[in-house]
């Protein structure tokens, strides 16, 4: 069976008594799903290319449109369920592994959804954040074990390079490339005016970027496309990417369309050419090649910059950070199962790697024991949709929170899950001229720091009901949860008691 023999999965709902002919939705449709009957002079829909980005509905000056879910499928069978017969389908049709984009969108549970923030009420009253201090600075890096004077008796103050940010906020690893430069330009100038930093993702930094250097990481993935001494030194931290949440254990690809123009100058490859990173670094095979990397890194820095290694979130991660935390890195980035990319096999995006909260509470209980917490700052993503998830991850144990896909989201992501096509209607996840221009970096750098800024003092609401005035008081303070809903293992690993408890 070819797929034209498939539904489609969307249907496009036009009012005709609406619809004025203007054929705005045909101009702003990258798909080319809408087209004009010039014979019957009204407009048609190809509803087989069409996947639901609302660019056409948001832009309609009538309010004639709107796209619904098609309700014509296979006959009802749970285990054989519609979509995996039409994936068996497209695959009988390419021979090709599929491809999807953003995070996981199956119904596994999210353990942030089953978890509720204590409240302080008399004995520990709560705190006014309106009328008393509230401290949502974080500094990222390694600490000191304990309090040390010099022989005068003063305090020695010198650190290890840290990170400073105004909330525990950053936004994650994304390239240029997989999005747009007007998606980079937000972002820069977002967590420039936020005092927040941004990750460059895999594949260089632009040469117009490198003044937003102070709020930068630079990324160093297994093809090093775009490392070179000046992008080192550009960046106020450098990444060490071992994996990532929605592909674990899997490499990167960008395919060669999107190789184009500056994006091929910046990741020093020829135009044309896919973009290939291998699964592993070949040159780190064991925590003592990774901490040769580690240290190539700070030389070549001068020791100025703290080096990040990320990691995927897998079933042994306790372990793996433990070594990490032993390699000589500052800190430590897990990326959790629903974490978001541009593509990635589905199979790999939908069954491999563990949820971001089981891998946090494991990893810093397991440093804690050890007696090397204090040996690295960990910063946690995969899903991290508003404040309130970003409150439960610190007190599970991180330090600050990578969000990725909710700042796309701000930027007017639709999830419309075809960022591998490189036809993003709003500018994002496309490297065409014209489609790239329909993202102003002006407005989405405001709305980006609207975002943050809205959920900075939704921040400091919720430590203030918990009696709590500084990020560091609630880092790891397990005592301020409950689960509701959840097994004894799931609370053991959590290592949060249960509601009513």
């Amino acid at each position: 069976m070819s797929l034209e023999f498939i539904y489609p999965e969307f249907e496009v709902i036009r009012n005709t008594d609406r619809c004025i002919t203007c054929r705005i939705c045909e101009r702003q449709c990258a798909n080319e799903v809408h087209t004009l009957n010039k014979e019957k002079r009204v407009m048609v829909a190809d509803e087989t290319k069409c996947v639901n980005c609302q660019r056409c509905v948001s832009f309609c000056p009538t309010r004639a449109l709107k796209i619904v879910k098609s309700d014509c499928t296979f006959r009802e069978n749970a285990n054989w369920q519609s979509n995996t017969i039409k994936e068996i389908y497209k695959q009988a049709n390419s021979g090709g592994v599929l491809l999807s984009s953003m995070g996981n969108p199956n119904e596994l549970p999210v353990y942030l959804d089953k978890i509720l923030i204590n409240a302080s009420q008399v004995t520990n009253p709560p705190i006014d954040p309106l009328r008393e201090p509230m401290e949502t600075r974080v500094f990222l890096g390694k600490k000191p074990e304990k309090i040390e004077r010099d022989k005068n008796g003063q305090l020695k103050c010198e650190l290890p390079p840290q990170i400073e940010l105004s909330v525990p906020i950053m936004f994650s690893a994304m390239s240029y490339g997989s999005i747009s430069y007007n998606a980079h330009a937000a972002l820069a100038r977002a967590a420039t005016e936020l005092g927040i930093l941004y990750n460059t993702g895999e594949g260089g930094l632009h040469e117009d970027f490198y003044v937003y250097g102070s709020n930068t990481i630079v990324q160093v993935a297994s093809g090093r496309f775009g490392v070179h001494e000046d992008f080192l030194n550009a960046g106020a931290a450098i990444e060490i990417k071992m994996g990532q949440g929605a592909k674990p254990g899997i490499g990167g690809h960008l395919p060669g369309a999107k190789i184009v123009g500056d994006v091929s100058r910046t990741r020093m490859i020829p135009e044309g050419s896919d973009a290939i990173s291998p699964a592993p670094h070949h040159d780190i095979y064991s925590i003592e090649d990774l901490r040769q990397l580690v240290f190539s890194l700070k030389e070549a820095t001068e020791y100025k910059k703290p080096v990040i290694v990320k990691v995927a979130a897998v079933h042994n991660i306790a372990a793996i950070a433990s070594g990490i935390a032993r390699s000589g890195a500052d800190i430590i980035a897990i990326d959790g199962l629903r974490g978001g990319t541009g593509a990635a096999p589905t199979r790999i995006r939908d069954n491999v790697g563990i949820p971001i909260e089981l891998a946090l509470a494991a990893v810093d209980q397991r440093l804690r024991d050890e007696g090397i917490r204090n040996n690295v700052s960990l910063v946690v993503g995969g899903s991290i949709r508003n404040a309130a998830d970003v409150v439960k991850m610190i007190a599970l144990g991180a330090d600050a929170c990578y969000i990725a896909t909710a700042a796309l989201l701000a930027l007017g992501c639709h999830l419309c899950r075809t960022c591998q096509s490189g036809k993003c209607n709003w500018g994002i996840a496309t490297q065409r001229d014209d489609l790239v221009k329909r993202l102003n970096p002006d407005l989405g750098c405001k709305r980006l720091v609207n975002l943050i800024t809205a959920w900075q003092q939704e921040i400091k609401e919720l430590m203030g009901g918990m009696g709590i005035n500084s990020i560091e008081a609630l880092r790891g303070n397990r005592l301020m949860l409950r689960g509701i809903g959840l097994t004894n293992k799931e609370l053991e690993i959590l290592g949060i008691a249960h509601a009513g408890e």
